[in-house]
């Protein structure tokens, strides 16, 4: 077959860098440009921006970008379907076609991050799990399967089938896509935006994409391109080979650390070296995965003779994989060993034989720590902790307050097996996420290390929560083919489920008397994970330190059930004939992985398991699915409700207005996340949310979790910036969803304090620090605040991703002038505000005062700088945020 392409090289005499020292993220932004300069709102401009891509340069202008696919999963894709299913509403009020509002770039949704670690430890786990999340999700999962049937261009992976993005690297990745064009079939790069900020693991592929918020992914599949900035590229150059026992996990936490001190928000890494033929291709999406945790948009890996080599291994066809090679080869985007090295804006190196065997926490991914340096970080911790405790009222020696003394270890009982909690006890033990998961090596080696464990007669207390979550059947699969899994669950790593569990929050709750005692003492327990966060408070509202690690070192820590245990020289346990067995005794060689992964993971088991990708089981498939272009919205629910986003929406936007009066709602520091603004994790039948669901009839059994109920903007609105250990200033250091209301004072949960000032018709106002909004990508994190009325929210930066957002729901995102903060200016939080320029018109980063004003009629002034980067953001900005700006369009 003869296949059309754009060849990269009939733009190189306007190239500024030449072809082949082009990086490949340039490379392929500019196949893109080249690919649509016909089609408005692209133009040969874009073409002439990006050919003039040098390294070093100030000026970056913005360049609009199409992907070829979008990738949706269940709790960021649920509210997307929503808001399209609303906008069909909104455009047939509007006198236009309902369906009109169809995507137009394909995409693929994964129903992934439902399922919950309700039952663990038993051979009966994964069916009560899977029982129980079609029980709980069954509202949602109607109105995915009217998607599915109602909108074109659309396809539903169901559940238990595994995690989006070890999905995406196994099946759903082309690399190089094809689509029929006016000249024949044409090839082109895959690339992709997704709704998850991990989307970046299949950069590891060789394919370029990233996560966006779903409202910028909305926009996409209905036909609008990504703008961005001409983008800033740093460069990893890769020396040296691993030593032996070191696995991708310590890798990619020293990658994490380096280039979190090196600074990458909204840039693009590339790796590049010869040592990357060391590197699999599992290894390299491990490193691509976390690109959110060291802040980049994006970490590529080139396509090579390994990345070939990985889809022949998943099971792709044949004439693929040529394909992927020769368009690769004659676009300039194939590795060869020797070649020049990319031209980039900055380069960073790690000799690979550096790296040592490492876990990051206790809350935060980019905190690693050496292995022998855990006790020390989690003593470290508590004492932090303790700090915050003290007793007040009480002089110590040195005229400080005493710390009260942290209580013994607790004995508890569960399910007949005695066991003991205390500071430090490892509760958690969970191999799940997509990070690692992915990696047949790491996980492997976690079946060898309990192979060996029960061999030697070591086992894991009763007060571990232990849990199996793949990213997918080929994992049990080839576990199984391995002999390993009767090894596992003689430790309790039973299968739970297929989908990202823990990482999410999704660990379900502890044991009965382990929840007792962890409240009784306040207990500081730790979970390990071998996932890609551990922010405070995510993984378990009682569970303070949380450290991720590899899959073979959950098992450790399980059998150890301490983090106060030193892994290089203290005993996981004591074995059968009474003697010591440390970790070294466990730890697999390499020879031992290939060995065994050379015996037990083929392409059959690949193609065996994704032929029916799409088709579910029977549960899934005996929904019912009614046959309609506009969803018959059922008042009743309470994980559906149509938003209020298009109510009322003229056909015409009025002009933006000044901001006056406004107050602050919350005042926040450094590192907020969207898991501190999101609605995340559990829902408390004593929260606003937990009260309108009781309100309306469901019982706190079955509360579900936030991300489940992201459908229903009442529980959404109710539970944003309800996150335990959120520290608003404003409510005078108590932790959680609270503040205070002006000028009465009174203290409020922050959504009754909302709605008490739009009643009042008072605009709110967020002030922050620096890297507000960092984390997952969150639509909610952006949708709550303005429901809530907040209009501006003022921060010293933004996450790339919710700074979009912001935008894309018109809220009116302005930083800081460098150097200056709130404190620092003087701002106690409960002045009232006006922030003035907005009328007069917008352009991008355009200066805009805020005036602060006391109570006594004192005022601060301050110069602010719109985070409108782009012309683009302007219009949507506009349009009172991205969704009425396209319904306005479709209406047309």
């Amino acid at each position: 077959m003869t296949l059309a392409y754009v060849p990269l090289a009939s733009a190189a005499d306007r190239l500024a860098v030449p072809l082949e020292r082009l990086p490949l993220t340039v490379k392929i932004l500019l196949e893109n440009v080249l690919r649509n300069a016909d089609a408005p709102p692209f133009s040969s401009r874009d073409v002439d921006t990006l050919a003039a891509w040098t390294p070093g340069v100030s000026q970056r202008p913005e360049v609009p970008f199409m992907p070829a696919r979008v990738l949706l999963q269940d709790f960021t894709g649920v509210p997307v379907i929503v808001d399209l299913a609303a906008m069909r509403s909104a455009v047939e009020a509007l006198g236009g076609d309902a369906a009109r509002v169809n995507p137009i770039v394909p995409a693929d949704l994964v129903i992934d991050h439902s399922v919950q670690v309700d039952a663990f430890g038993s051979a009966a786990a994964f069916r009560v799990n899977v029982d129980q999340e079609y029980q709980r999700n069954r509202e949602r999962y109607l109105l995915l399967r009217w998607a599915q049937r109602s909108f074109d261009n659309l396809r539903v992976v169901p559940p238990g089938t595994g995690i989006v993005h070890q999905v995406n690297l196994e099946y759903l990745a082309s690399v190089v896509a094809t689509r029929s064009g006016p000249d024949g079939i044409v090839a082109f790069p895959d690339t992709l935006v997704g709704t998850d900020s991990h989307t970046t693991m299949i950069n590891g592929l060789g394919v370029l994409g990233w996560g966006v918020g779903g409202i910028e992914a909305e926009a996409v599949m209905l036909g609008q391109p990504v703008y961005l900035t001409l983008p800033e590229v740093v460069g990893f150059r890769l020396t040296g080979d691993l030593r032996g026992g070191m696995t991708a996990t310590d890798l990619v936490l020293t990658v994490t650390e380096i280039l979190r001190k090196v600074g990458v928000v909204n840039k693009f890494v590339e790796f590049f070296g010869d040592s990357l033929k060391y590197l699999t291709l599992p290894d390299r999406a491990t490193i691509a995965n976390m690109s959110p945790e060291y802040g980049a948009t994006a970490a590529l890996f080139p396509i090579d003779g390994e990345t070939l080599a990985y889809l022949r291994l998943t099971g792709r066809s044949d004439a693929q994989v040529e394909l992927v090679e020769t368009y690769a080869r004659a676009q300039g985007l194939f590795r060869t060993e020797g070649a020049a090295e990319p031209l980039c804006d900055q380069i960073v190196e790690l000799d690979l034989s550096t790296v040592e065997p490492s876990v990051a926490g206790p809350r935060r991914p980019q905190d690693r720590v050496p292995l022998d340096g855990v006790r020390d970080s989690f003593e470290t911790f508590t004492a932090q902790l303790a700090s915050m405790r003290k007793t007040p009222g009480v002089d110590d020696a040195r005229g400080g307050t005493a710390v009260a003394e942290r209580p013994p270890r607790i004995a508890v009982d569960v399910a007949g097996r005695r066991g003991e909690v205390g500071d430090g006890s490892v509760v958690i033990a969970a191999i799940t996420s997509c990070t690692n998961t992915s990696n047949p090596e790491v996980m492997l080696a976690a079946g060898l290390v309990a192979k060996k464990a029960i061999e030697r007669g070591l086992s894991v207390g009763p007060t571990v929560k232990t849990s199996l979550a793949p990213g997918s059947a080929v994992v049990t699969e080839y576990l199984h083919r391995a002999g390993l899994t009767p090894y596992l669950e003689r430790l309790g790593f039973h299968l739970v489920g297929y989908g990202c569990t823990t990482c999410i929050g999704n660990s379900g709750p502890l044991p009965d008397s382990v929840a007792e005692a962890v409240a009784e003492g306040d207990l500081v327990v730790a979970a390990v994970l071998s996932g890609n966060r551990n922010f405070e408070g995510r993984i378990h509202p009682q569970v303070r330190a949380s450290y991720l690690a590899s899959p073979p070192l959950v098992v450790a820590y399980a059998l150890a059930g301490t983090v106060l245990t030193n892994l290089f020289t203290d005993p996981l346990g004591t074995g059968a004939a009474g003697e010591p067995v440390f970790l070294r005794d466990l730890w697999p060689s390499e020879t031992e992985i290939a060995a065994v992964m050379a015996e037990a993971v083929s392409p059959d088991m690949f193609r065996s398991r994704y032929r029916d990708v799409f088709t579910g089981d029977d549960t899934w498939r005996t929904l019912p699915v009614p046959a309609s272009e506009v969803y018959d919205w059922d008042a009743a629910s309470t994980y559906i409700q149509e938003p209020p986003f298009f109510a009322d929406l003229p056909a015409v936007p009025s002009a933006p207005a000044e901001v006056r009066g406004a107050r602050v709602l919350v005042w926040v520091g450094d590192s907020v996340t969207t898991d501190h603004i999101s609605p995340a994790g559990a829902i408390h039948k004593d929260s606003p949310a937990g009260r309108y669901l009781v309100e309306h009839g469901v019982a706190p059994v079955d509360f579900n979790t936030y991300g489940a109920r992201r459908g229903n903007h009442e529980v959404m609105m109710r539970g944003t910036f309800a996150n335990t250990r959120l520290r608003n200033r404003l409510a005078g250091g108590r932790e959680g969803g609270w503040t205070v209301h002006l000028p009465s004072g009174e203290g409020l949960s922050i959504f009754h304090a909302a709605m008490r000032y739009q009643g009042e018709r008072v605009p709110l106002i967020v002030l922050a620090g620096a890297e507000y909004g960092s984390g997952s990508s969150r639509d909610w994190a952006a949708k709550g605040p303005a429901l809530l009325g907040v209009r501006v929210v003022i921060g010293e930066s933004f996450e790339r991703i919710h700074r979009s957002n912001l935008v894309g729901m018109g809220v009116l995102p302005l930083q800081f002038k460098p150097g200056e903060s709130a404190e620092g200016l003087g701002l106690d939080g409960r002045e009232h505000y006006d922030v003035e320029g907005i009328a007069a018109g917008l352009h991008p980063k355009m200066a805009i005062t805020v005036r602060a004003t006391r109570d006594d009629g004192r005022t601060v002034t301050f110069q602010t700088t719109a985070r409108l980067d782009t012309p683009v953001d302007v219009q949507y900005y506009g349009h009172g945020g991205i969704l009425p700006y396209v319904a306005r369009q479709l209406a047309r």
